[in-house]
């Protein structure tokens, strides 16, 4: 029987934002969140999430399905700016003996960015960095949080500006 088939044209676009106050009255950050629809994993809350299309880098992809599936275009006034995270998410599904193998970023939106739901999604949320482990459901999702809060908000991260794409 042969091994899994990989696949490395994905992108999972982590959308964040500061808050000056957060649930403990301290500023925070906040994770959007997109409640899929269609298969795969219907009900579930996940980032940003696509395929990279033919001729297309992960950066571009990213922008374009921020673009729609939220909503958000660089150049608007919520747009704050995209890193690529470090590191390459891979994850498997069983059902189609496949291992993805996902390019992350991160975006950074405003404090009053809301976004506009495309067909994919049945509804958005907002999850505070405190709750990031309990609300993200695969280990790399959380990774990734983890990753945005100490190499892109944190103040003493000394790649954040080595990381932006724009």
């Amino acid at each position: 029987m042969p091994g899994p088939a990989i696949r490395t044209d994905v992108v999972d676009v982590y959308v964040f934002r500061r808050r000056a106050q957060g649930p403990g009255g301290a500023a925070d950050v906040e994770f959007l969140q997109l409640r899929r629809v269609n298969p795969p994993a219907p009900g579930t809350w996940q980032p940003v999430m696509g395929h990279i299309e033919a001729q297309e880098t992960p950066d571009q992809a990213a922008i374009r399905e921020l673009s729609e599936e939220i909503g958000l275009r660089r150049g608007m006034p919520g747009w704050l700016g995209l890193w690529v995270l470090q590191e390459v998410r891979p994850y498997y599904f069983a059902s189609s003996n496949v291992v993805m193998m996902s390019v992350c970023f991160a975006a950074e939106v405003g404090e009053e960015f809301e976004p506009t739901q495309g067909a994919e999604h049945g509804d958005y949320r907002w999850v505070w960095s405190s709750e990031a482990d309990r609300a993200f459901l695969w280990l790399s999702q959380r990774g990734a949080c983890g990753e945005i809060l100490r190499e892109i908000v944190s103040p003493a991260s000394a790649v954040r500006e080595l990381l932006r794409v724009m």
